[in-house]
């Protein structure tokens, strides 16, 4: 035994004894047995993965069978994670895409494995499936003499059209056929086929138009944009959410906030008209012979004529305005979206007509209004409604409120005379239908509203008559040439975006 001497700099000297070890001693047996028994005392990996499957509690004395534990349990909730993306991934799909050289593969799977983690729907044999049909061979019959079965043999024929059903698109859900041994006629698989294609092209299309249409209570991107730029301008505070729905628009309630140049209400609301086409496809009858926007109409794509719909709901409301009618005031239209004056009070729309409970003398005096109303619409608007009933009219302030004149026409309108007879009717029939005795029949309103002199003992002669009357004023249009309108009504502005 030898001491060093180390010198301390800050005073005391300390000794530190080092044991000598000679090399023969570092080299012995008896040595190598020793360090050989202390790598024996800790825990092998099966033993870790055993008692991991046996649920057995371990001492866990050990860092390393502490460590063990731990990354085993870590790696089986690997697996399990990256099964179910497996599955998620590859879905219906006939073509699947495996994850199994991600997995972490240890003892314990080759061993024993509990029956949640064996999955046979993940080998590539499955036992349940049904074997599919023999093929024919080429020389089309298979079988001798009286045994012969042909290519065109109801059963083969049919086994070969389920068959066939497998190669059909994932979405269809085409079940086990051939497990059944279910047979498929030629005519019977055809018409499966047809539906698939149908339903896959179908399927395209409401994905596509999804991102680009309003749909029931909800706004495509480009409308919530042109939403949150009114909101960012200061036109509106806030929006608050849908009050009402229809074929051609979704209608929100929205505080005003202010403009330069128009006072904007303290309430308001955001008629959105749908951008699908579906609803304009049979509509276009109401603008393409409208005088004022004949020669845009015939120049714009179907998208763009939904716009000119909005900006046809402003200008008759302008004319209206200017009437006196009560009507929704506009505050502001940007492209699709037409901002106006709430009808009703604190978030509360005022009842349809339909949905007023009214009094006698309430429904009398709405009625004489409504009158008085289509006079002023058909001979100081010069416009005919087109589309008047009790559900386009509101029962607010002891008064009836008009909306929904985006389809209102001009008189010169080819159909304008028959639109009105519409009207009339409709009106006719439910003011006597509320027991309103002064209410007149369809006929008398209709020479009321437009000062003509029409008689006719049945609706079928009425009607030609105003078919005939319509003709004529179609011919002199004709003759005189296109006539022109410029918008001198006036009217709210039209903010202009570029996108």
């Amino acid at each position: 035994m030898s001491h060093i001497g180390q010198k301390n700099p800050w005073g005391a000297t300390t000794t530190k004894v080092v044991c000598p070890c000679s090399f023969t001693d570092v080299m012995s047996e008896q040595l190598a047995k020793q360090l050989d028994d202390e790598s024996q005392s800790f825990p092998d990996f099966s033993s870790v993965s055993a008692a991991l499957d046996a649920g057995e509690e371990r001492e866990t004395d050990s860092d390393l069978m502490l460590a063990q534990m731990l990354q085993m349990q870590f790696d089986k909730e690997f697996d399990t994670q990256l099964r179910t993306e497996e599955r998620k991934f590859n879905g219906d799909s006939k073509l699947s895409i495996s994850f199994e050289n991600y997995r972490m593969v240890h003892p314990y799977e080759a061993s024993g494995s509990s029956e949640d983690e064996v999955d046979w729907q993940d080998s590539c044999d499955d036992p349940y499936k049904a074997d599919k049909p023999t093929i024919t061979p080429k020389r089309g019959f298979t079988g001798k003499g009286k045994n012969i079965t042909t290519k065109h043999d109801e059963v083969v024929c049919g086994r070969k059209n389920t068959a066939r059903m497998d190669n059909f698109a994932p979405e269809i859900n085409v079940g086990d056929g051939l497990g059944m041994d279910l047979k498929l006629s030629n005519q019977v698989y055809n018409s499966l086929k047809q539906h698939c294609y149908s339903e896959q092209r179908r399927s395209a299309r409401l994905h596509e138009k999804k991102e680009h249409s309003t749909a029931e209570q909800a706004v495509d991107p480009r409308t919530r944009l042109l939403m949150y730029k009114m909101v960012n301008a200061g036109i509106l505070e806030n929006i608050n959410g849908c009050i009402s729905t229809g074929k051609e628009s979704v209608v929100f309630h929205a505080n005003g906030g202010s403009m330069e140049n128009n006072a904007v209400p303290d309430e308001c609301v955001l008629k959105v008209f749908k951008t699908t086409l579906n609803e304009f496809k049979n509509r276009d009858k109401y603008i393409k012979d409208d005088y004022r926007f004949i020669d845009r109409f015939s120049k714009l794509n179907p998208r763009t004529i939904i716009r000119l719909w909005a900006e046809k709901e402003m200008h008759n409301l302008a004319r209206m305005k200017k009437a006196g009618i009560p009507c929704p005031e506009v505050v502001v239209l940007k492209k699709h979206i037409l901002v106006m004056s709430f009808i009703g009070k604190d978030h509360v729309p005022a009842p349809k007509l339909k949905e007023a409970m009214l009094g006698s003398e309430d429904m009398k005096r709405a009625y004489y209004q409504v009158v008085h109303m289509m006079q002023q619409l058909y001979q100081e608007c010069n416009l005919v409604h087109a589309d008047l009933s009790e559900y386009n009219m509101l029962w607010h302030e002891c008064k009836v409120w008009l909306i929904d004149v985006s389809q209102s026409i001009e008189p010169n309108h080819p159909h304008s005379h028959e639109f009105l007879f519409r009207d009339c009717r409709n009106v006719a029939t439910f003011f006597q239908k509320g027991g309103v005795s002064e209410a007149m029949n369809m006929y008398e309103l209709f020479n009321v509203v437009s000062g003509l002199q029409l008689s006719g003992d049945s609706e079928a002669e009425f009607l030609a008559q105003i078919e005939a009357l319509e003709k004529m004023n179609e011919d002199h249009v004709q003759r005189r040439g296109k006539k022109m309108y410029n918008f001198s009504d006036g009217g709210p502005p039209l903010l202009h975006d570029d996108d």
